[in-house]
């Protein structure tokens, strides 16, 4: 199972039922949830979800720092994301509510298959402005430097843009491929 952290986002629902709709066992979990009640669900990973501040990520930051299961941070998640590693994060210059497109820089594990462009939805204020060390940049675009990133040894995951709604059309094969890694990871733990 698959869990994910709701950051009072708009969209973190929409996350839930994507993975329902692909067949992906999950379950939507307050970002207040305590670390031993997350390890007590046995996650196969977490998705953190979007939300409208940093300050409203509860426990976020601590499930990224003390446990040990894949994670995909999405929008405010990647932006959690970001700043727990060391990362920083800032206002944007170009605040976006629309469908763009990404560069895929490396395919890598959560873009596996999906070509070197993708048509995207942005919907943020606040952007990852410098990537944490031992991080690398997995996507970019017109609009943002670090659309996407990854650890380069643990399965830490960050998107700015929302692959749950619509107007990401290859959205649910980001969500396969992110599961693919938490089963893979599961067979080597």
């Amino acid at each position: 199972m698959i869990l994910v952290v709701n950051n009072h986002g708009q969209y973190n629902h929409r996350i839930n039922r994507t993975l329902n709709y692909l067949k992906i066992s999950s379950e939507l979990v307050p970002n207040t949830t305590p670390l031993n009640e997350i390890e007590d669900k046995e996650p196969v990973g977490i998705i953190i979800g979007g939300g409208p501040s940093v300050e409203r990520s509860g426990k976020s930051s601590q499930y990224i720092k003390k446990l040990d299961y894949p994670i995909l941070g999405i929008c405010l998640g990647h932006q959690i994301l970001a700043q727990t590693c060391g990362g920083q994060i800032d206002s944007a210059s170009s605040e976006s509510f629309a469908q763009i497109q990404i560069n895929i820089l490396d395919e890598n594990d959560i873009f596996k298959g999906m070509g070197p462009q993708l048509d995207v939805w942005a919907s943020h204020k606040d952007e990852v402005t410098k990537i944490p060390p031992k991080f690398t940049i997995l996507a970019s675009s017109s609009i943002c430097d670090i659309e996407a990133m990854k650890h380069k040894d643990k399965p830490l995951y960050g998107i700015q843009f929302h692959p749950e709604v619509h107007h990401t059309p290859k959205g649910p094969k980001v969500f396969e491929n992110f599961y693919t890694v938490c089963l893979e990871y599961l067979k080597r733990t």
